[in-house]
Parts: C-alpha cells; sequence; structure tokens
C-alpha cells in the first residue's frame, strides 16, 4: 500500500495537520500526481499565500476554481494526462449558499445576510472556518467533472476544532442563548425584556447599558431569522459530518519530526479513531538524512582536501569544521529517525508512513511539487545511510 494506491481507491483525500509542517505542500503535490496520472482534480485549499499560487504556476488562488494551464506541466518536462483545477475556500461566500438553501423565503436570506451580526459572525465565529471548509468539500464531492478532490485543512491546534466542527454550528443554532433572543423579540420585530424570565431580562438589560437596546434589536433580528435555518442547517451539518466517514474519503495526517508537531499528530490520530474516521496514512515531512561516519582519519582527510583549498587555508582547520558540521548533521538525522520511530509506536506499526526528505531549496514550482510527491508516492524513497 502506498500513498499513490490511496489517491487511486478515494474520492477525497483530506489532509490535516497543525501548521508549518508542509500540509498545504503535500496537499498540492498529490493533486499534482494525482492529475499526472489522468485523474481529474480539485485542490481546494484554505491557503491564500501565493507562494502556493506560484507553486502551481497562477498569479493568485482565487475562490472559484481555475484550470491549471497544461503548458505550465510541458514547460517542466512533466507529461499530463488528467486536468488539475485549484481553489480557495471564501468562508463568507460558503455560508451565504448556505443561508440561501435553507432560509425559508428570499426576504429571510436577504435579512440575514445584510446583518451586521451575521456580516461579523460569518468570518470570525470560532469554528466557522473548519465547519465551511467540510460544507464546501461536501458540496465539490457531488460535481462529477472531479475524479478526486484533495483538501488541505486549516492548520488547527486542536484537532476538535476540525472534527467536531459541523455538530457544533449545528449546536450553536439551537442554543440556550439562541432562545433567549428569539424569546425577547416580538413578531412585529420589537425588541421586549418582558418576554423572557427575570433572570435574563436582568442580564440584557445590564448588557444594553453598554451596546444600546438598538444593537440587541440587531442582535435579536438576526437571531430570530437565522432560527428559520435551524431544521435545514442541522440536517445539513449531519450529512457533512456523516460524509466525512464515508468509505470514499482518506484522511493523510502530516507532520514534521519537531516533537511538538509529532505529539500534535499522534493527538489528531486518536480523535480521528474516536470520531470512527479513517487514519490512512501519516507524512512526515523535512527528514534530514543520516551521512555516514567518516572512514578516514583527520591527517587522511586533510592531506586529501588541500590541494583544493586556497593557500591561506589551514587543511586541518578547515577538516575539523567539516567533521563538526557532519557530526551535528547526523545527530539532526538521528534525532528525526528516532522521532519517526516514536510516532510508528505510539499509533502502530500497521498504518502507512512516508517519510519526505528535507529539500534545501523551497518547493517553489510544479517541477518541485511532482518531485515530492515521488517520495509521497513511493516512487523514490529516502536512503538509510548517504555514504
Amino acid at each position: 500500500m502506498s500513498l499513490g494506491d490511496v489517491l487511486d481507491t478515494h474520492r477525497v483525500v483530506v489532509c490535516v495537520g497543525c501548521g508549518g509542517v508542509g500540509k498545504t505542500t503535500t496537499a498540492a503535490s498529490l493533486a499534482v500526481h494525482a492529475a499526472m496520472t489522468g485523474k481529474r482534480v480539485l485542490c481546494l485549499t484554505i491557503d491564500p499565500a501565493r507562494r502556493l499560487a506560484n507553486s502551481l504556476g497562477l498569479d493568485e488562488m482565487k475562490t472559484q476554481e481555475q484550470l491549471v494551464p497544461r503548458r505550465l506541466f510541458e514547460a517542466k518536462g512533466l507529461e499530463l494526462e488528467g486536468e488539475l483545477s485549484a481553489m480557495m475556500l471564501d468562508t463568507k461566500t460558503t455560508f451565504d449558499d448556505l443561508v440561501r438553501r435553507y432560509a425559508s423565503s428570499p426576504e429571510i436570506a436577504g435579512r440575514i445576510i445584510g446583518n451586521k451580526v451575521y456580516e461579523y459572525l460569518s468570518g470570525s465565529l470560532a469554528g466557522t472556518q473548519e465547519y465551511m471548509a467540510m460544507e464546501k468539500l461536501h458540496a465539490v464531492r457531488s460535481d462529477n467533472r472531479y475524479d478526486l478532490i484533495v483538501l488541505d485543512t486549516p492548520p488547527t491546534s486542536n484537532a476538535l476544532d476540525f472534527l467536531d466542527a459541523p455538530e457544533r454550528m449545528a449546536d450553536l443554532v439551537d442554543s440556550p442563548a439562541m432562545r433567549w433572543f428569539v424569546q425577547a423579540f416580538e413578531g412585529a420585530g420589537k425588541f421586549s425584556f418582558n418576554l423572557v424570565g427575570k433572570g435574563a431580562a436582568f442580564l440584557l438589560r445590564g448588557l444594553s447599558r453598554f451596546t444600546g437596546t438598538g444593537f440587541l434589536e440587531v442582535l435579536a433580528e438576526f437571531i430570530t431569522d437565522f432560527n428559520d435555518l435551524f431544521g435545514g442547517f442541522r440536517e445539513r451539518a449531519n450529512e457533512v459530518s456523516q460524509a466525512l466517514r464515508s468509505d470514499d474519503v482518506a484522511f493523510v495526517i502530516v507532520t514534521s519530526p519537531n516533537p511538538l508537531a509529532m505529539d500534535e499528530a499522534i493527538f489528531f490520530a486518536r480523535r480521528l479513531e474516536e470520531f470512527e474516521m479513517r487514519r490512512n496514512a501519516f507524512v512526515i515531512n523535512g527528514m534530514r538524512a543520516l551521512y555516514a561516519e567518516p572512514s578516514l582519519q583527520e591527517g587522511e582527510l586533510a592531506s586529501l582536501v588541500a590541494p583544493h583549498l586556497p593557500d591561506d587555508m589551514d587543511a586541518r582547520r578547515t577538516v575539523k569544521r567539516m567533521r563538526r558540521a557532519v557530526d551535528d548533521a547526523r545527530t539532526q538525522a538521528i534525532a528525526d529517525r528516532i522521532q519517526s520511530d516514536h510516532l510508528r509506536q505510539r499509533v502502530g506499526p500497521d498504518l502507512l508512513f512516508v517519510e519526505v526528505p528535507h529539500f534545501e531549496q523551497d518547493v517553489h514550482d510544479l517541477g518541485a511539487l511532482s518531485q515530492v510527491a515521488r517520495y509521497l508516492t513511493g516512487a523514490e524513497t529516502m536512503p538509510t545511510v548517504i555514504s
């Protein structure tokens, strides 16, 4: 089993992990490989960084699908048998589409979208981005233009932000706080403290001293209208949540040899298991190669390098510095190997583990993404020791 097999046997591949471990590069590399081997692929990303757009040969990531031109692959000597499209998630637009779909009338949908409270919540509420990523994934999953969707999820310090986002968004619609304001807002649209219990009225009156009753009316109007979405919204959230557990959805956990990143990956893997979601593979990016211990003594090495050095450079001192550099590199490589073995022990050796080497240069174009993909899919593997 390789990551190439995972791409061939699943409709959706979700790349998850904390920030700074190469998750976006991994997602893009998998998408490039799948497109090169004949699939029609959509790479859906949360990262608006120009670096990713440039890697795909695009000027910028847009919220509409962009087809990566075939000529860009050909310019790097790459054969493209399928198609590759890329798109950046627009949280608010995705939320707006949900509101229009489940509001009982266009008028209510228009009031919600135009409400100032909604403008803030649709882009800034905790968990919104995570849920909308899943919502957009669910929407494009049924699009028969694509054979494969690769999703680059938001970086998160807490796996639960991603895994239970559908449930939390549904619970928000049916929360006690929502019901307070619905009770306090009359059918005519007038805010009244008389329609809630004494405790709630006391709290709301105190809040109105700081915000003004006008703000509470705006908030209550939003919540009353938003409550109109409840049935459809909860049903959709449950549908999205179940879709993540489907047989055609694969999860690839991306990490690095950094101990903190490893701990996050282990935690994420356990939470996936608890949520009955698959752990299809682990990708460990940035593994440093282990150099062999020099077999020659320093004196012998000095005599070998001396003819290649400027006259004012002492060969023995140069060799000592070179030995220290090799020792440092070996120490780092051994530390990476220990972390990789530790990960296998803690999550189980039967899972798929893929190691990608540390590249001296940044991954900045389709050629580099294709090279990363060769390691991801097993076409190339890291050498055990470099002589």
